[in-house]
């Protein structure tokens, strides 16, 4: 069987991994390197599935999907640092919301979590003030773009092939690139994360859900400042947004992270605010559940906006957690791109979604946990492929 996969992140590579001992398997990218775009501009975190609506695909896969992930660094000598995470409650009003975030823990067996009292918050991260929080010492840190290279030995990938036709010939799917080349498989994959609405719907999938980019800008901690975290400090989440706020997070390659914020990107790939696509704007805005969350949530973003272009107020929102810090003790680093999936009625798409037809699956919607789930997800995906897969007539 031909099954090519489009997008050689690390869900492509996993989902390629996974069949390639039982099938003839093609990974295609549009650009020149893999892991070109989400896998390599994150936090590197490797979730224990805390956060999680238990019974989710994001709970049972990203509990599933950190096993398989120590395991496999393990086996291919790559850094995982069990660094843990605390969860802060800053004030009583964030109590019901933590004891929440507690219960789906628990639920879906996050393993050594534990309540922390004010003064024993302390104990774990010495220079963070709140009054309760939760410890999840499992919660580790990877370089997820190390993993993508690791799992890519041995594969056929085909880079700087951009699929811009996609089309079901009776019993095989003809994918077609910019450049003219012709790719034959009997089964396709799409993990194309950024563009993976764009590729659904060159497959007949459904317009909807939308992905609407938006930029994670971080800020690093100087070098004599990194003290002030041991491991991952993290608010409280805002039940009604799905991103989770300016936090702290430790790097298996050194240095300590502030961040990230969540702002509109106005490119897919707009890792810089100079970075602006007519054509991806105009998308954005033609999306009627971009203009419904906008109308709902403009002044968390105007808020945002606000903190990205004020590395102060950036900074304030931090220094409610460490009251020490300063906005001369971070310097600007690497942001990122999240594909945020968003329904026609201008609902946050939440779980992972993933469409299927006879010959495609289209990942619609991977945000994170994904990069931790990535292996389990692979294992999901090709579990439908194989129990759907056309049996030869006779």
């Amino acid at each position: 069987m031909r099954i090519a996969v489009v997008g050689a992140g690390i869900l492509g590579l996993a989902v390629a991994r996974e069949l390639s001992p039982s099938a003839e398997v093609t990974v295609l990218d549009k650009e020149d390197r893999i892991a070109g775009h989400q896998t390599s501009h994150n936090s590197g975190v490797v979730h224990a599935g805390v956060y999680y609506a238990p019974g989710s695909l994001k709970a049972r896969l990203c509990r599933r999907g950190m096993g398989l992930l120590r395991d496999f660094c393990s086996e291919h000598d790559l850094a995982y640092e069990e660094c843990g995470k605390v969860i802060v409650a800053r004030d009583a009003a964030e109590l019901p919301r933590l004891d929440e975030i507690e219960r789906r823990a628990q639920a879906n067996g996050v393993p050594g979590l534990r309540r922390l009292s004010g003064d024993e918050l302390r104990e774990v991260e010495p220079h963070v003030v709140g009054q309760a929080g939760l410890h999840s010492p499992r919660t580790a840190i990877v370089d997820f773009a190390a993993v993508a290279r690791a799992l890519a030995e041995g594969l056929d990938i085909q880079l700087g092939f951009e699929v811009v036709g996609l089309e079901q010939r009776g019993g095989h799917v003809a994918l077609r690139s910019r450049a003219g080349e012709q790719l034959v498989a009997d089964q396709v994959v799409i993990c194309g994360g950024l563009q993976s609405d764009r590729l659904a719907r060159l497959a007949g999938d459904s317009d909807g859900p939308a992905i609407i980019p938006f930029r994670g800008e971080y800020y690093r901690l100087r070098g004599e400042r990194q003290h002030l975290v041991r491991g991952l400090i993290y608010p409280v989440p805002d039940p009604a947004y799905p991103f989770l706020g300016v936090h702290f997070t430790r790097r298996v390659g050194g240095g300590v992270d502030v961040g990230p914020n969540a702002v509109l990107a106005l490119a897919r790939e707009g890792y810089r605010r100079r970075d602006v696509s007519l054509t991806d704007v105009r998308e954005i805005l033609a999306w009627p559940g971009f203009r419904r969350l906008a109308r709902r949530h403009w002044r968390t973003g105007a808020s945002e906006l606000y903190g990205s272009v004020s590395r102060r107020a950036f900074v304030a929102r931090a220094r409610s957690f460490i009251p020490e810090l300063r906005a001369a003790d971070v310097e600007a680093a690497p942001a990122g791109v999240r594909a945020q999936a968003i329904d026609a009625d201008g609902s946050l798409v939440d779980d992972f979604r993933i469409a299927r037809t006879e010959r495609i699956v289209v990942v619609r919607n991977a945000p994170s946990p994904a990069a931790t789930s990535s292996l389990a997800i692979a294992e999901h995906i090709c579990a439908g492929l194989r129990s759907a897969s056309p049996r030869p007539a006779g």
